[in-house]
This record gives C-alpha cells, structure tokens and sequence, in this order.
C-alpha cells in the first residue's frame, strides 16, 4: 500500500517568511526529536543565505501529517534566484502563496504565481505576519484578487482557500482571531486542496531531474520528481540528454525525504520527489527514462539572461597575495562548475583566454557568485554590469523592468525625478494613508544599475525597491548614468591621514588611513564629473621650525564602506572591481596615468559603440 501524498512548493516575495513557515511545519511535524537542538530558519543551510536573511537556493523537505507524506520545496523570494523558482514549479502540484499581510503583493509574488497560474497549480493563499500592528489582511486580500485577475486567473483559480498565520509562533488561523494555537488549519488545509500527484506506476519510467547535490561518497545526486513508472535501485535505466542521445547508466542509490535527512530506499513510484545517486554527467532538466522503451519528457524552458558581466584574472600588482586560485583555468573551472547546477546562467568565451563574459538575471544574482568565490578563494576582476540587447525582426530590443518603490510622501518628487533620467514612467501610485506611498514604473533594465545605492541616498535610507523582469522594449538610446568622476591614486605606496585629509574635501574617500594602494587604483569618487589623480601617500613634511599651524587637527571624515553590490553598481565601463579573499578594491582597466584615456573620451566612445 502506498503512502498518500502531497507535492507542494512555497512561493512569495523575498522576507515575506517563507522559510520561518517552514521552520514551524518541520517543528510542529515531529520531524525534531524533543532535545535535539535546531537553529532558526533551518532550511537556510548556505552561509550567505544566513548571512542576508534571504532563500538563494530552492530546497525540498518532506513532512508527515496524520499519514500523509507532504513534500515541502522552498523557493528563492528574489527575481535574480526566478530559474529556481522555474524548476520547483515542475517538481510540484500546487502552491501556497505567501503574502506580507501588511506590505501585499509585490513583484515576485506577481512573477512566481504568473508561473504557478501557467503550470495550472492550485494556489492555497497565506496572509502572514498577521501580528504586525499595521497588518491589513482585508484590503491586501482585496489586491491579491486584483492580481489574480490582472493575470487571468481562471474561475477555479480564483476560488482560492485563504489561511491567516503567524510563521514565528506557528499559528494559523482559517479567520483572523479564531482559537486555532498551531498550523493545524494550515495541514488540513493542504491535504484537501492540493490533488494528489498524477501519474501510473505501472506505465513507462520518466522522471525529470529539476536540481543537483553533490556528496564527497557518492558523486552527483539529482533530485527529480517521478511523474511515471516505478524506479528500481539497482536497475538499469536511461538518462534522455538534451541533445536527444540516450545514454544507458545504472541507478546504485534511491533516497526519499524526511525532514532534512534523507531516507534509503529500494524503490519508487510516479509522484514521489528523490534524490537518485551514481548519474555521472546527468544535467538538470534531462530525464531517466525506460532503456528499452525511452519516453522523455519535454526539457524544462528557462528565461532568458537580462545581464552580462566580464569575469576577469587579476591583474593588479597585489594580484596572487590573498587568493588561493587566481589563474584563467581555475576561473574557467569554477564557472563551469556553477553552469552544472545554475540554469539561469549563460557563460561565453571573449576574445581572449583569460576573460568570460557571465550572463545572468540580475545583479544580485551575480553578486551572489562572485561572492561565493571570493569565499572559495578565488581573485578575480569584474567589469561593469551591461544589459543583454537583441535584435529582433531588424530591430534592437532591450530588457524592460517593473519597478516597485515604496517611500515617504516627502520623497516622491525626488524618486520621481530620478526615474525621469533613467527613462522611467510612471504606471500608478497608491497612498495607503499611512505616511508612504508605493509608486510602479516601467523602466529599461539599464536604468536600474546604480539605482538602488542613489535612491537609498536620496530618500535617507527609507525607500524600499522591488523589480521584475516584464518584457522586451525597442532600445530607448543614451541614458545618464554614473555623473561623477574617480579619484585615483597616482602612485603606489601607503595612504597618510595628512594626504587623506587634503584630499577629501574633493570627493568622498574609499580608503582611511594605512591602506597599501598602487597607480591606478580608485581612493575615493570625486564630486565633479572628470577623474582627477591624487598622491594619497603624501606625507607632511618635518622641520625644526614652528609653523602657526602646527597644533591644528587633523580631522578625517570616515571612509564610505564598499560592499561588493555597492562596488559594482559604482564602477564605470573604464574600471574594474578586483575581488579577493580579503578585500575589495576599485581599479581602472589602464593603470599607467599617462596611458589611460580621459574619462570624457570614454563616455563618448562608449556612446558611439552603442549607438
């Protein structure tokens, strides 16, 4: 007799609590023994995720409620991480939708259930974090059936059950302020309104391989979801390539779910979610299928990259001091490596051997890689983030972006004007009457690199930003960017507080004090709009003479803090981020002064290549 079971994924906007929902389900499962000690949001198990508080990779689990088997996948909140959002829909059959009670819908809710509507899942709706004291679950509720309707929600998809929870205390409620103390309502709920998994165990083998593990025993381990047939350990199967081959292999391990561990397993059948080891080669979206009568399934379609990126060796003169692997094979190795499980990312050869041009869905989501590697031990240089342009039926098309900014009312006409340069138009804007106001734009990619850093400026650190990719748009020509030049040091040496202190009413300083610096690199951003090379290793002169300002302080202003997002939205097409272990450091491409072109001749030449 088979165990009854549920497939469903977790999808919401990223910090609307998916992950501390599933944290209370696993608790309140059973899955953890009485005494055993279990960290906050255990399902974040990468130390970035940890580090940022944000779901980066999707992940399965499987609980049991009253003796049915749930398979829980945890999903990336973030439109950088949407490839993975992409497969767990497939391994799926239906959905819950998580929603910030007080915040609403926002653009990754829009993108996520846009799929999950496609794919045809029946959506169970969640108002979380129904505790906030600005929670409004009626009228949020009310703009979820607009969005459900602005996507073309079918009669049936409408119907939608609503479950109102807290995730931190476990609690879920079928109406706001009912008795219920646990997420009983919440079990219940998904055993009745999720179907049970299609699919004959007794037809043809196919499974679909929708992600990829690796353990040091047993090699690669692909985690795929049985849609027909039964699996046998030990037999031979298989594997349909994306190029059409079939390529005989032999299954050595089975492993089901439970909780965060892994179960042996002799066999199983269609509908169940596995982890199968001794699959050498099997990439994601490729099937396992019957040997003799192969019947694979449709490869998984993946949208497309929006930006490029120039993942570089380092060249500079500190280059091989804190790095582990810092040759063009080492980098080459990496990345394809990071192809084997990262779908939504493209990696192409330049014209010469120590450059790869990376392409992925966002900032953040290279961001993310670099600082993987950075973590691994690797150096390595990155140029400025570019959008991808296509020419399609003779003309040239660019990524558009459907931006979300939520402010103070005081800061409208400043976001507003900000935008304006960018080339963004306003589509609406709501006033909730609570102090802010929440504005959408229709804005080209392009104009949302640097974005985040001068509209968190603008508004003091209060507005929040959202965006998603929403379509292709005839390319909208030049549009401003960076008006600020660099200040560049001129020589190599160590900077001095004196030469600091001379310096800074120039721009703003990148480094403090004592920090070993060579020709070429960038100390600081200059308040005008031309580079301007300075001697940051001036020190004072000594004599035995009094001058009449001798006992003046020399007060520094302390240096802006360069995290790796903030140091690639602030370089320009003549500049590198240099990457390593321990640091990093702002450089232009050409370090020699006399050698390098003026940073006019830069923008118009980079105006004329794009033009």
């Amino acid at each position: 007799m088979t165990t009854p079971t549920r497939n469903i994924a977790i999808i919401a906007h990223v910090d609307h609590g998916k992950t501390t929902l599933v944290d209370a389900m696993l608790r309140q499962s059973g899955i953890f023994r009485e005494n055993q000690e279990v960290v906050t949001r255990v399902m974040d198990s990468n130390e970035l995720e940890r580090e940022r508080g944000i779901t980066i990779l999707a992940k399965n689990t499987a609980i049991t409620y009253r003796g049915t088997k749930i398979n829980i996948v945890d999903t990336p909140g973030h439109s950088d991480f949407g490839g993975e959002v992409e497969r767990a829909l497939r391994m799926v059959d239906g959905v819950l939708v998580l929603v910030d009670a007080s915040e609403g819908p926002l653009p990754q809710t829009r993108y996520v259930l846009q799929k999950a509507l496609a794919a045809k899942l029946p959506p169970i709706m969640v108002l979380n974090k129904i505790d906030r004291p600005d929670a409004r679950p009626a009228e949020v509720l009310d703009a979820i059936y607009d969005l459900f309707i602005d996507l073309d929600a079918s009669e049936d998809q409408l119907d939608f059950p609503v479950i109102y929870t807290n995730a931190k205390t476990g609690v879920a409620h079928r109406k706001v302020g009912d008795d219920s103390t646990t997420l009983q309502p919440l079990f219940e709920e998904i055993v009745r309104s999720i179907p049970e998994p299609s699919g004959d165990p007794a037809a043809t083998l196919q499974i679909q391989v929708t992600n990829l593990d690796y353990s040091d025993f047993l090699g690669r381990v692909a985690i795929a979801r049985v849609f027909g047939g039964t699996l046998v350990c030990g037999t031979e199967v298989g594997i349909a390539k994306l190029n059409g081959t079939i390529q005989p292999t032999k299954i050595t391990k089975l492993f089901t779910f439970r909780g965060l561990e892994r179960d042996e397993a002799e066999e199983v059948r269609a509908g169940d979610i596995v982890a199968i080891a001794g699959v050498e080669g099997i990439q994601i979206g490729e099937s396992i299928t019957d040997l003799e009568h192969p019947a694979p399934l449709e490869p998984l379609l993946i949208d497309e990259p929006t930006l490029t990126m120039v993942f570089t060796i380092n060249t500079s003169p500190f280059a091989g001091r804190e790095g582990q692997y810092v040759t063009s094979r080492d980098l080459r190795a990496r990345l394809e490596k990071e192809l084997l499980t990262n779908v939504s990312l493209r990696v192409e050869d330049m014209g010469s051997t120590d450059a790869f041009r990376v392409l992925g869905r966002g900032e953040l989501q290279l961001a993310i890689l670099i600082e993987t590697m950075r973590r691994e031990g690797y150096e390595l240089m990155v140029g400025k983030p570019e959008i991808v342009v296509k020419t399609e039926n003779g003309r040239r098309v660019e990524p558009l972006e459907l931006l979300i900014v939520d402010c103070p009312e005081s800061f409208i006409g400043i976001v507003m004007e900000s935008l304006g340069t960018r080339r963004g138009e306003m589509k609406k804007m709501v006033n909730h009457h609570s102090g802010r106001a929440r504005m959408e734009f229709s804005i080209p990619s392009r104009g949302l690199i640097g974005l985040r850093s001068q509209l968190l400026t603008d508004t003091r650190g209060t507005s929040l930003i959202h965006s998603l990719l929403e379509g292709w748009t005839d390319y909208a020509g030049d549009m401003a960017m960076r008006l600020t030049g660099a200040l560049v040091a001129d020589r190599a040496g160590v900077s001095v507080a004196y030469a600091i202190w001379g310096i800074q009413e120039r721009g703003e300083m990148f480094v403090g004090p004592g920090v070993e610096v060579y020709e070429g690199m960038i100390v600081g951003e200059n308040a005008r709009e031309d580079d301007m090379n300075v001697n940051i290793t001036k020190e004072k002169k000594q004599t035995n003479m009094r001058s009449s300002s001798a006992d003046e302080a020399i007060r520094l202003i302390p240096p802006r803090e360069l995290t790796l997002e903030k140091a690639i939205e602030f370089i320009a097409d003549d500049e590198y981020v240099e990457v390593t272990p321990k640091s990093i450091r702002l450089r232009k491409k050409v370090l020699d002064a006399k050698r390098r072109p003026k940073r006019w001749q830069e923008i118009k030449a980079s105006a004329e290549a794009s033009s």
